[in-house]
Formats: C-alpha cells, sequence, structure tokens
C-alpha cells in the first residue's frame, strides 16, 4: 500500500507495482477439491478484464449498482475489485431489482432474474468453466470475459467519496474501504465496518500471532501476512479479512470455501502446506 491509495482499485495497483509476482489469493473449495492459486499479475488481468466488460458491453458507469450474489471466491474477489475499478457500487447479497447489473452463481440465478438490466452468470467451475448451457436471460462470464482487453482505463476518475461497497447492511465509499481494511478499528474487531455486519465464526492464531496481534486489518494481520479464511463474503469481516486487508498488507489470503468440511488434521496439513501465519474463520 502507498500512502497515495485512496480506493481498492489503487490498492491492486500498488501491489502490481511492488511485487507482481507474489501470491495474493489462493482459492479451496472443499466441497468440489478444487484449489486454484493468482498471483497479484493474474488477478490483476482477471480484474482489467473483468472492469473492461463492465464498461464496456455492459455500459456500467460511475454510481451504477451490481447485485453480487456469489459466494466467497476467487471469482467474486475479481469482481469486487472490477467494481471499484469502474467506480460502481458492489452490492453485496443486494436486491436484484434494485440493481443496474446483477451477477450470480448458479445457486441465485432464480433470484437474480428480478433484475431489469445485464445479468451475468458465474458457474464457479474449477478453472473459471464455463456453463455446459448458458442459463436463459444471462450472459455466461467464462464465454464473455477471456475477449477483454489486458489493460483497463476509467472514462471517468473514481471518487474515493463515493460508495463503492454495500455489505451487511452498511455502505462504504471506496477511501473507507481502504481506511477501515488497514486501520486500528478493524484490527480490533470493533470498528464501525466490523460492527455493520454480522459476526462470522472466530480466529485461531498460528505462529505466535492473531487477533491480538499488531499490525493492519482484521486479525491483526500484519504486513506480508499469508491468512486463512474460512469466512463468508456476506460481512465487513469476512471481506476484510478474505481481500481487502491482504491487499492494504502486502499479505495474501488463503480463501476456503465449504472449509467446515475439512477435519481438523486436514486444516492443519493445509496451514503447514501454504505457510499461513493467521487463521480466521
Amino acid at each position: 500500500m502507498n500512502a497515495t491509495d485512496r480506493t481498492p482499485a489503487d490498492l491492486l495497483r500498488s501491489a502490481l507495482g511492488a511485487d507482481p509476482g507474489r501470491p495474493l489469493v489462493t482459492f479451496y473449495d472443499d466441497a468440489t477439491g478444487e484449489r486454484v492459486e493468482l498471483s497479484v499479475a493474474t488477478f490483476a488481468n482477471w480484474v482489467a478484464k473483468t472492469a473492461n466488460l463492465l464498461q464496456g458491453d455492459l455500459a456500467v458507469e460511475p454510481g451504477d449498482r451490481v447485485a453480487v450474489l456469489l459466494p466467497a471466491h476467487w471469482q467474486t474477489a475479481v469482481w469486487l475489485l472490477a467494481c471499484a475499478s469502474v467506480g460502481a457500487v458492489a452490492d453485496v447479497g443486494g436486491n436484484p431489482a434494485a440493481a443496474d447489473v446483477v451477477v450470480s452463481g448458479p445457486d441465485t440465478l432464480e433470484a437474480a432474474r428480478a433484475c431489469r438490466g445485464e445479468r451475468v452468470a458465474l458457474a464457479l467451475r474449477p478453472l473459471g468453466g464455463r456453463f455446459p448451457q448458458v442459463p436463459d436471460g444471462f450472459v455466461d462470464y467464462a464465454v464473455e470475459v477471456p475477449g477483454q482487453g489486458d489493460r483497463f482505463a476509467p472514462f471517468s476518475p473514481v471518487d474515493p467519496g463515493e460508495v463503492a461497497l454495500v455489505v451487511g447492511g452498511r455502505e462504504f465509499t471506496g477511501g473507507e474501504v481502504v481506511s477501515l481494511a488497514g486501520g486500528s478499528d478493524s484490527a480490533s474487531g470493533t470498528g464501525a465496518g466490523a460492527r455493520a455486519g454480522a459476526r462470522a465464526g472466530g480466529s485461531d492464531s498460528v505462529s505466535g500471532t492473531g487477533a491480538g496481534a499488531g499490525g493492519s486489518g482484521v486479525g491483526g494481520s500484519g504486513v506480508g501476512a499469508r491468512v486463512l479464511s474460512g469466512l463468508g463474503y456476506d460481512t465487513w469481516e469476512g471481506l476484510a479479512v478474505g481481500l481487502y486487508t491482504p491487499l492494504v498488507g502486502g499479505g495474501s489470503v488463503v480463501l476456503c470455501r465449504h472449509l467446515e468440511l475439512l477435519s481438523e488434521g486436514a486444516l492443519a496439513t493445509r496451514v503447514e502446506s501454504e505457510r499461513v501465519s493467521i487463521v480466521r474463520r
């Protein structure tokens, strides 16, 4: 993070400039056995392509609302940063009927049909695979995104004072996302952002670090920390631990979906093999 970073998109640009080859998001789905690891450069490429899809093909403008009906997943993280890059409001779990665009996983397609605007469906299959058959009334993200440009430039500058994220019943400006993800309030779990969302799970400390440790972000994840998160993306805490704080602190996240299916022994093995310093679940 640089002192000039004022939006989530700024955080990603700084991470890309600092060390594009380092891991940023390692994703596990313990229901399917999937594992995907994205470096900063690879993640940023997905974000650029998705932002180009939003701004170009879907005609999304700053302030437009994108209902994000997706679980904690590496592609969800991509969409959140893409919305921030365009200046759109990422409304996590938001009402599709009130949104300009809806982005849906396979389990929420019926609810997503309430959106009168553009509808994008994600199969959430391993390696970003396509739907065997595109759902009626949707475009398939995996079909549309590969041909998008690898570089993105917004038509209008993104204002850090405008709402960028809605989660757990609270709106956050881009500037608030950056400051809360890196601030002491969110580290203690008692800040305004943390209070707004529902509490999810607990925290464990590994290698002598944990919720009481110093450093930036939720759970005391200091500079360069590698955090394993089993938290959902439906609260500020889950989003901070599972995306924004690693960006602020130059760290990385091991994002685990369906972590409850993993035995304690298998979790310990993963913590060791992935060189995790903090566990949040």
